[in-house]
């Protein structure tokens, strides 16, 4: 009788908690709704101002316009030399991207393979620079002495230095699954070095190599005190200085402002939700890995 009574009392209990665990989600959901908003609305905000004429954006509502003015997108393009700026943040982008991610490639590859203390001492130093500051009087000088001041190559070089720590470090998490036994395989068929690099480890890296060039490409785009410190002509302006520029120009022309801020953000949002999978997933895989 006691055991029957005992199993009545954990059914109800069971049937207490169940309501409970049903809201859980529901308020869940709602809380990750409500923190989405904070990021949509002046999303929207920002994008349906810029079609609005410039005594309705004004007001800086939530309202549709009255009549959606498209011309400002070109107006903007006109005025704001958007092409060339846009020219200049793809070559900045592109360039260190492309460095960053295949000269640490490499680096990573090695300091995983040869670990010796050196090697370890120069993992550490990369492991350093993911905390360390920028000094702007000495890397402005230096940049002086060596003639790469206001120069695309010298700002690509620049944006490398400063995103190789970051992106060693996924890579060499990364290198360490990939099983030594390819290294052995390979250079026993007649590999040289950087054919086993290239042909046989690089390819396994596919899934860090698109996180580490979506994260380097958007933060690349997205500087803005660096290009300020680095270029004092503006045919080198990136587009977030064209759009500081733009701003004290036509302060008072809110419409344009967003549409300017809009040209801006789209290229970066583009590449974020078709790149999202394999950010996460890359991400994921180097930190397990590693």
């Amino acid at each position: 009788m006691n055991v029957a009574n005992e199993a009545e009392m954990v059914r109800q209990a069971r049937s207490v908690r169940r309501p409970g665990r049903r809201r859980f989600p529901v308020v869940k959901e709602l809380l990750m709704w409500l923190l989405a908003l904070l990021i949509l609305i002046p999303l929207f905000l920002v994008a349906i101002n810029s079609l609005k004429t410039e005594a309705e954006a004004d007001l800086m509502n939530l309202e549709l316009p009255k009549q959606f003015m498209f011309d400002n997108y070109a107006n903007v393009i006109k005025t704001g030399k958007m092409v060339q700026a846009y020219r200049n943040s793809l070559i900045i982008s592109a360039g260190s991207t492309l460095v960053t991610s295949l000269f640490s490639a490499m680096g990573a590859f090695v300091l995983s393979r040869r670990r010796t203390k050196l090697n370890r001492l120069i993992y550490y130093y990369f492991i350093i620079g993911l905390i360390a500051p920028v000094n702007f009087i000495a890397t402005i000088k230096v940049m002086q002495m060596t003639q790469l001041f206001n120069t695309f190559h010298g700002i690509i070089l620049l944006y490398s230095a400063l995103m190789i720590p970051f992106t060693v470090f996924l890579f060499y998490g990364f290198i360490q699954s990939v099983p030594k036994e390819l290294d052995e395989s390979a250079m026993m068929d007649g590999c040289r070095s950087l054919q086993l690099f290239f042909r046989i480890i690089f390819p396994l890296l596919l899934p860090v190599t698109i996180t580490c060039v979506l994260i380097n490409f958007m933060n690349a785009w997205n500087e803005f005190i660096l290009p300020l410190y680095v270029f004092n002509k503006s045919d080198y302006y990136p587009v977030t200085l064209a759009v500081y520029s733009f701003y004290g120009t036509f302060i008072s022309s809110w419409n344009l402002v967003c549409a300017t801020i809009v040209l801006t953000t789209l290229p970066i949002v583009l590449v974020y939700i078709f790149g999202q999978r394999y950010l996460i997933s890359g991400m994921t895989a180097g930190a397990v890995k590693g």
